[in-house]
């Protein structure tokens, strides 16, 4: 069956919306008694070990699922290219997550141009090392083109849902049936929370791509302030309706 997923990035419980969650367990522990996906971005910056992704996957429910966030190595620093070695590190680390690893997140850089050859060569080497989804959300204007969601379409790569839609000259253009939305708060990125309004179509939109058929992901990356818990919180009872 398909499944709605609404997480933040990391799990962190700020003590405004604490009272939602069980006051027994870790962090993780509690987060994932209430939510069913996380984000974790700190892959981003740093590796971890194999026992810190196995120590993070027991601490959840089984129907619970991870996106990791592929290093900034690959993605910033060797911007795509010769990325071979970096991947299959990456991809040994996080297979520690073992079924509870849903999704693999693609940044890009506001300064990488797509490059056809480029982007497939890393798409395929990304898709020959993981199974589960891989979602990129680029973030220069050429990314957006058809030349691009033809080449994410054919690795099946899903394009990110981002608010701010940084660098999207025009409407989202799916390139698969899955949908992945990372909202960044706006108009102050990382700090802004989302009003009624706003949940109120990310909850019609999620239960109407859900009720399709297909698997739909929405993490809220509006971190700085503690928005993040609450918006995910005020979107998970909007669907639980």
């Amino acid at each position: 069956m398909a499944v709605a997923r609404i997480g933040c990035a990391g799990w962190s419980i700020p003590r405004a919306s604490s009272d939602a969650f069980p006051t027994e367990g870790s962090s993780l522990q509690r987060y994932a008694a209430v939510f069913n996906a996380a984000e974790i971005n700190s892959s981003f910056y740093r590796p971890h070990q194999p026992q810190t992704y196995e120590r993070w996957a027991a601490s959840v429910p089984d129907e619970f699922r991870f996106a990791v966030k592929a290093p900034k190595l690959m993605t910033h620093e060797q911007r795509l290219q010769d990325c071979a070695e970096a991947m299959q590190r990456f991809a040994a680390e996080a297979a520690s997550l073992g079924g509870k690893l849903g999704c693999v997140l693609a940044q890009l850089p506001p300064s990488l141009q797509f490059d056809a050859a480029t982007a497939a060569a890393f798409f395929a080497l990304a898709r020959a090392h993981f199974g589960c989804m891989i979602a990129c959300e680029a973030r220069h204007p050429s990314w957006f083109g058809d030349a691009a969601s033809a080449v994410l379409g054919d690795a099946a790569v899903t394009r990110v849902i981002a608010d701010p839609p940084k660098g999207q000259p025009g409407p989202h253009v799916a390139t698969t049936a899955t949908t992945y939305a990372r909202l960044h708060g706006s108009p102050r990125v990382y700090f802004s929370s989302y009003d009624d309004d706003y949940l109120d179509q990310a909850a019609a939109s999620l239960a109407g791509r859900v009720g399709d058929g297909h698997d739909a992901w929405c993490i809220f990356d509006n971190t700085a302030s503690g928005a993040a818990a609450a918006n995910a919180l005020a979107l998970l009872q909007r669907l639980s309706r």
